[in-house]
């Protein structure tokens, strides 16, 4: 697996003209400046600037079917993804012929299962009704199984990891008989500290899947 290099930068959010909380000094000759910005001290906001990061994660080639790939994700973030406390992490997939999905990470059979689901409703072959036809047989039901599914996730993060539950993980779903190389665009924002609570329900349920 290869990764591009990160681009990191931050965004300092602007004052809010209607906030009272910073009190503002008038001059004769522009508009009113806030009080701190004219000091030089550092207002809470400023302190928590918005961070980015972004890296293309390259999958190495599978063969046709679902594959779970969470380990390969976070090898390849690790890094920048430990830098903050919350955010969000999106995942771009650059190709027309594959798919991401959330999923089981414990069962494979589960995988096996997704693949045989698929090929049932894509019908395939000579027999199907497919007029692109032009990059082999497998081509037109790739195009459609990778709609059904779509190439991009949003997961949020904690505390420098990705936090999806306990049973789940990331897949990348191979439509093609001969698959190449797969560029994953991952896209990190997010602040490097925030406050984050957990509001647990009573549900009946032992188990979260």
């Amino acid at each position: 697996m290869q990764a591009a290099a990160a681009v990191v930068f931050s965004v300092k959010p602007r004052f809010s003209r209607a906030s009272p909380s910073v009190p503002r000094l008038r001059s004769h000759r522009g508009p009113p400046v806030a009080a701190s910005a004219a000091l030089g001290t550092t207002t809470s906001t400023e302190s928590m600037a918005a961070k980015w990061a972004q890296k293309t994660v390259v999958i190495p080639p599978y063969r046709r079917g679902c594959h779970l790939i969470t380990s390969k994700i976070v090898r390849g973030i690790e890094q920048d993804l430990s830098g903050f406390k919350c955010g969000l992490a999106h995942l771009f997939l650059q190709h027309t012929s594959a798919s991401l999905t959330i999923n089981e990470n414990y069962d494979s059979d589960v995988q096996d299962d997704t693949e045989t689901f698929l090929n049932r409703i894509v019908p395939e072959g000579r027999s199907a009704p497919w007029k692109h036809t032009l990059e082999g047989p497998d081509d037109m039901p790739a195009h459609i199984k990778s709609s059904m599914f779509g190439c991009a996730l949003t997961i949020p993060i904690t505390d420098g990891r990705l936090n999806m539950g306990t049973w789940q993980g990331i897949w990348l779903c191979e439509h093609r008989d001969h698959a190449t190389p797969r560029k994953i665009v991952i896209t990190l924002n997010g602040m490097d500290s925030c406050n984050s609570d957990v509001i647990n329900e009573d549900l009946g349920t032992n188990r979260t899947v």
